[in-house]
């Protein structure tokens, strides 16, 4: 409401991802590492930045230099690691009400919401470009995301891991109302699946989903029995690249040779299927709705295995 009212652009951290649907017309998506240029770019261009509850990680980059308006119920997190222009401790939602009923009938600023769609749609063309990159070494991240915005139902609950696959969901995944669950910036890798069992025991009438590499799954992928055993009927969205990925993309960043990264890995859909779940292996672009679809409407636990290529993230 103080968006719309301020009619200025909304950008949230990758933890925050959900929070502010991706469809809103003020919505730039998520900003930082897992982000989309959309809020790269209103961030730069930005005036003022009010930050409700960020806590300014690197993983983030919200730029130091601009005036900030810094709002947390912590008070150790105001300034902690840069000084801010006004910290204000108090509840995110109390401040934001109190913000709003302080502004005047008419806001003099100019509506943003026409330069965030010009922005999200050159994204789009962009996001659609790369779904159709195929360098012949598996399916890309921007297909299986574009998939996952179509199909995962408004309610669902989305429990997502650690690497490289979880940077392209924050990036890609269009948000329209789910719940995302992930274990923040700890790097707790293994966290996806046990995540969605978790979600599943709290929230058992919701739709349940995880999405994970095959370097978290395998630290966990025994717990597919006790889904079987308690018949939860969990979607796992499984990018299996056969490699630790991120850390084969820092230690090339970083001008090392790329060492000990490689996965020895079974056919995780036929796993699933010794294990009693639905397992679906997916190698080409075309197939991917159909499995999504398959999955989600089965009752039970379903692995859908996407052989990815490492490089399309």
């Amino acid at each position: 409401a103080l968006a719309e009212s301020l009619r200025c652009p909304v950008l949230t951290t990758f933890k925050g991802k959900g929070v502010v649907p991706d469809s809103h017309p003020l919505a730039c998506g998520v900003l930082g590492r897992s982000g989309t240029p959309v809020a790269s770019y209103f961030l730069n261009e930005s005036d003022l930045l009010v930050v409700f509850g960020a806590s300014f990680s690197d993983h983030t980059g919200i730029a130091p230099y601009k005036p900030i308006i810094q709002v947390d119920d912590t008070p150790f997190a105001l300034g902690r690691f840069h000084p801010v222009t006004v910290p204000v401790l108090a509840n995110a939602g109390v401040a934001a009400a109190q913000i709003l009923a302080g502004l005047p009938d008419r806001v003099a600023c100019e509506s943003r919401a026409a330069e965030v769609e010009s922005r999200r749609t050159i994204w789009r063309a962009e996001k659609e470009r790369r779904v159709a990159d195929d360098a012949g070494k598996g399916l890309g991240s921007a297909a299986v995301f574009a998939s996952m915005s179509r199909l995962v139902p408004h309610d669902a609950v989305i429990s997502v891991d650690v690497g490289n696959n979880t940077y392209s969901f924050g990036r890609y995944f269009e948000a329209t109302g789910q719940s995302i669950l992930m274990s923040g910036y700890l790097g707790s890798i293994g966290f996806g699946f046990p995540g969605a069992m978790g979600a599943w025991a709290a929230a058992p009438d919701r739709p349940i989903l995880a999405v994970t590499g095959d370097g978290g799954f395998g630290q966990y992928m025994g717990e597919l029995l006790t889904a079987v055993r308690h018949n939860m009927p969990i979607t796992h969205v499984l990018l299996n690249n056969g490699q630790l990925g991120k850390i084969s993309k820092e230690q090339a960043a970083a001008s090392f040779p790329v060492w000990q990264t490689g996965l020895t890995n079974p056919d995780f859909s036929e796993y699933a299927r010794v294990c009693g779940a639905q397992g679906i292996r997916v190698t080409q672009v075309e197939a991917i709705d159909a499995a999504l679809e398959e999955a989600l409407g089965h009752d039970g636990p379903s692995l859908v295995e996407i052989v990815a290529d490492a490089a399309l993230v």
